[in-house]
């Protein structure tokens, strides 16, 4: 973004565990937090599949993070629909989105679509529709941090924990 640029919304699209209360209430404290902030959130859901160990043939549950992509998806079809944004950006490296990019190229010309490529990714496919990248670095992730404490009203705060600092 530039100096002329106004950021006119952020979303925050998450789904919250079922398995790990714990986990779940740190969870639903950064969300608070991000809602002072006026970040919208929507919400996705996990869906328990069965997996197979490749390496011992045991069967085993785990937890796939499900709708999250096309929630994405739909909000910036949506939003283009509604002439809300000149440009989005998204952070993500799901080559999920391709389909939805390309639609919002086809469908609206003139909208540009940016993605910033988290650490851990490297979305080579997602990179190549997409009008414009970035690759998330430790700095940007260390500029864009809360305070070590946020306080959410109602005696509640939010803490950064020690081993994040």
């Amino acid at each position: 973004m530039t100096k002329k640029d106004r950021l006119e919304d952020a979303y925050y699209f998450t789904s919250l565990t079922s398995w790990a209360p714990a986990k779940t209430e740190r969870h639903k404290l950064l969300i608070r937090a991000l809602e002072l902030e006026n970040a919208k959130v929507i919400y996705g859901s996990f869906r328990r599949r069965d997996r197979i160990c490749p390496h011992c043939g045991r069967n085993y549950k785990f937890f796939e993070e499900k709708q999250t992509d096309v929630n994405i998806a739909i909000q910036i079809f949506r939003l283009a629909i509604e002439d809300t944004y000149d440009t989005a950006i998204i952070i993500s490296g799901d080559s999920d989105l391709i389909p939805c990019i390309n639609a919002i190229r086809m469908t609206y010309p003139s909208k540009k679509v940016g993605v910033v490529i988290p650490i851990t990714r490297r979305a080579e496919e997602l990179k190549q529709v997409c009008d414009f990248h970035f690759k998330m670095k430790e700095k940007h992730l260390a500029s864009s941090l809360f305070p070590m404490e946020v306080d959410l009203g109602s005696n509640e705060r939010l803490v950064c924990p020690s081993t994040w600092r």
